[in-house]
C-alpha cells in the first residue's frame, strides 16, 4: 500500500523527508534528558558538585528547545505531506471518475463514490500524518532507548527483549482480525450515505407524500448498522490496551525489584536505575503507540483498497482507435440492427432489440411509447453513454465507437429528460454549450428557446445566479435554459429527451418552429409523451417490447399502428366517453 501511495506526494515529497527527519531529532532530544538528569543525580547531587548540576542543567534546556523546535517542525512538515497527498488522490479520484460511463458509475454508485473520495482520503491523510510523526518517533525511541539501556545495564534491558515479540505477535494478530472489519465499516458509510443522498435529492418528494417517518427510520437503520460495525472494530482494538498493559507491568516489577537489588548490592547507581526505568517506559509507550499507529494503517488500508479499486477500473467505455475527424460532417445517425442489455456480461434480458433505422441532417425523428420501453436508453447511445451490446451505430457514415469521445459528444447537443443547471449565473449555465459564444449568441439562443422574456424579468438578466440544481426557478423555465445551452452549441445532432413536458402547448410550438428556423441542417432525436409534440415530425418511431413496432407520419401511423392510435385516443377529450 505505501508503495502505491509514494507517487500521490508529487509536491510534498520535501516535506514527506523533513517531517521524519525533525522527529528523529525531537526524539533523540528527549532520550538524552534522562542521561543529563542521572548525571546531575549522581556526579551533582551526590557529591554536592554545583558546576555538574548547572552544566548538565544547562545543557537539559538546550536540548529541550531543540526538542520542542523539532516537534513544532515536524507537525508542519507532516500536516502539509499529508494534506497535499490526500489532495492528489481526490483529484486522481475526480478525474478517472470523469472518465466512467454511466454503466461504471452504476457499479459502485454514487454514494459510495463520494465516500471513496472524501472519508476514505481524510482517513489515510490521518495515517500518513501519524505514520510520519508517531511512527517514526515510536521507531526512533525504542531503537534508541534499547541501545542506551543495553550500555547502562544488560541484564535490566533484557526483561524487555524477551517481552517485546510477545506484544509483536499480539498486535499481528489485532491487525489481521481488525482488516476486514475496518473494510465493512466504510462500506456501511457507503450505505449511510446513499440514504442521505436519496433523502436530500428527493426531499420535496418525502415531505409530499409525508414520508418523514419512513426515512427516518430507514435512516436509523443504515446509521446503527455503521454504528454496529464501528463498535465491532474498536472492541477489537481496545483489546490492544490491556494486552500492552500486561506486558507493560510485568516489565516493570521485574525491572523495579532487579535494579532496586542491584542498588543495595552497589552494581547500579541510583540515577542509573531512574535513567533506565525511564527508557524501559519508552521503550514500552513505544511500543504501544507502534501498536495504535499500525492498526491506523490497517484501516486506512481498507480505504486505500477501495479508493485502488476506483482507479485500477479502467473504464468501460474508451475513445475510438480512429480519432480522425471524418471529410464530411451532416449528422447523418444510423441505427443498424442496434440491440441493448445492461448487463452486457451477464444473462439479462435486451432493453432494446433490432432497431434499425436512418435520420437524416436536417430531419425531425420523434421516438414515442409506453413506459420503459427504452426510449431514452435509445438515445443515451448515440454519445456513448451506454455501447450496444449488438449491431452498431453510425454517425456520418463511422461508427460511434470510432469516434475520439470528446469529438463525438462534441458533436451532439442533449437534453436530458433530468434537466440539470449547476450552480452560478444563467449566462454561465448557458456557456457550457459553448464556451466561446459572444453575447449575441447567447442572447439568440435564449430567445429561440423561449427564455429570453422570462431571464430579462430578472433584476440581473443573464446574471441571475441560479441555486444548486436550478431550485430557484420553474420546471419550464429549467426546460427552456437547458434547452438554450443546447441551441447554443450549434450540434450536428440534437437529442431532446421529453424536453418540453413542462411547457405550455404554444411555447412548444414556438420552440419547434425555432428549430425548424434555426437549426435547418441538424438532425433532431426527439422523445416525447404527447402526441402534439410529435406529429409534425418527419418520422415517427413507435417502440413497444423494447423493439419497433410501427414507423412513418402521424398521418400514416395513424392508419397502420394501433399502439400510435392508442396512445393519440388517450390524449384525447372524451376519450372515456368514446369506450
Amino acid at each position: 500500500m505505501i508503495k502505491r501511495l509514494l507517487p500521490f506526494l508529487k509536491g510534498y515529497r520535501k516535506q514527506a523527508v523533513l517531517a521524519p527527519l525533525s522527529v528523529a531529532i525531537e526524539t533523540v532530544c528527549e532520550l538524552i534528558l534522562p542521561l543529563l538528569m542521572a548525571a546531575i543525580i549522581d556526579e551533582g547531587i551526590q557529591k554536592g558538585d554545583m558546576t555538574a548540576i548547572l552544566r548538565n542543567g544547562g545543557l537539559m534546556l538546550a536540548v529541550s528547545l531543540l526538542s520542542l523546535a523539532g516537534g513544532v517542525l515536524a507537525a508542519r512538515y507532516a500536516a502539509e505531506a499529508a494534506q497535499g497527498l490526500g489532495a492528489n488522490m481526490r483529484q486522481a479520484e475526480f478525474e478517472k471518475i470523469n472518465t466512467f460511463s454511466f454503466a461504471d458509475i452504476d457499479r459502485f454508485s454514487s454514494a459510495s463514490l463520494i465516500t471513496r473520495m472524501t472519508n476514505d482520503v481524510t482517513n489515510i491523510q490521518l495515517v500518513v500524518s501519524i505514520c510520519l510523526r508517531m511512527l517514526v518517533r515510536s521507531a526512533v525511541m525504542m531503537i534508541v532507548a534499547i541501545i542506551v539501556a543495553l550500555t547502562i545495564s544488560v541484564r535490566l534491558a533484557v526483561y524487555v527483549l524477551v517481552i517485546l515479540p510477545v506484544l509483536i505477535v499480539v498486535l499481528s494478530i489485532l491487525m489481521k482480525v481488525c482488516w476486514p472489519l475496518f473494510r465493512t465499516m466504510q462500506k456501511k458509510i457507503d450505505a449511510l450515505n446513499q440514504v442521505i443522498q436519496e433523502n436530500l435529492v428527493a426531499i420535496r418528494v418525502v415531505k409530499a407524500f409525508v414520508r418523514q417517518p419512513y426515512e427516518k427510520q430507514k435512516f436509523k437503520t443504515a446509521n446503527d448498522e455503521f454504528t454496529q460495525a464501528g463498535l465491532n472494530a474498536v472492541m477489537k482494538m481496545l483489546l490492544m490496551a490491556p494486552a500492552l498493559m500486561i506486558g507493560v507491568n510485568v516489565a516493570t516489577v521485574l525491572i523495579l525489584y532487579n535494579g532496586g537489588n542491584m542498588v543495595l548490592r552497589g552494581e547500579l547507581e541510583v540515577g542509573q536505575l531512574s535513567s533506565i526505568i525511564t527508557y524501559i517506559f519508552n521503550i514500552l509507550f513505544s511500543v504501544m503507540m507502534v501498536g495504535m499507529a499500525l492498526l491506523q494503517l490497517t484501516r486506512a488500508r481498507a480505504c486505500a483498497d477501495r479508493i485502488f479499486e476506483v482507479l485500477d477500473t479502467e473504464p468501460s467505455i474508451e475513445d475510438g482507435k480512429s480519432a480522425a475527424e471524418p471529410a464530411d460532417v451532416k449528422g447523418l445517425v444510423e441505427f443498424r440492427n442496434v440491440s441493448f442489455k445492461y448487463q452486457a456480461a451477464g444473462t439479462g434480458d435486451d432493453v432494446l432489440r433490432n432497431i434499425s433505422f436512418t435520420a437524416k441532417p436536417g430531419q425531425t425523428v420523434a421516438i414515442v411509447g409506453g413506459t420503459g420501453v427504452g426510449k431514452s436508453t435509445l438515445v443515451n447511445l448515440i454519445p456513448r453513454f451506454y455501447d450496444v451490446t449488438g449491431g452498431e451505430i453510425l454517425l456520418d457514415g463511422r461508427d460511434v465507437r470510432d469516434y475520439a469521445l470528446d469529438d463525438l459528444r462534441g458533436r451532439i447537443g442533449m437534453v436530458l429528460q433530468n434537466n440539470v443547471l449547476f450552480s452560478g449565473t444563467i449566462r454561465e449555465n448557458l456557456l457550457w454549450g459553448n464556451p466561446d459564444a459572444t453575447e449575441e449568441e447567447i442572447i439568440q439562443a435564449a430567445k429561440d428557446a423561449q427564455a429570453y422574456d422570462f431571464i430579462m424579468s430578472f433584476p440581473d438578466g443573464l446574471d441571475t445566479h441560479i441555486d444548486q440544481g436550478g431550485v430557484n426557478v420553474s420546471g419550464g423555465q429549467k426546460q427552456r435554459l437547458c434547452i438554450a445551452r443546447a441551441m447554443l452549441r450549434r450540434p450536428e445532432v440534437l437529442i431532446l429527451d421529453d424536453s418540453t413536458s413542462a411547457v405550455d402547448s404554444t411555447t412548444e410550438a414556438l420552440i419547434r418552429q425555432s428549430f425548424h428556423d434555426n437549426l435547418k441542417d441538424t438532425t433532431v432525436l426527439l422523445i416525447a409523451q404527447r402526441i402534439s409534440s410529435v406529429r409534425d415530425a418527419d418520422r415517427i418511431i413507435v417502440l413497444e417490447d423494447d423493439t419497433i413496432s410501427a414507423m412513418g407520419t402521424h398521418d400514416e401511423l395513424m392508419e397502420t399502428s394501433s399502439v400510435y392510435q392508442e396512445i393519440y385516443y388517450s390524449q384525447q377529450e372524451g376519450v372515456k366517453d368514446n369506450g
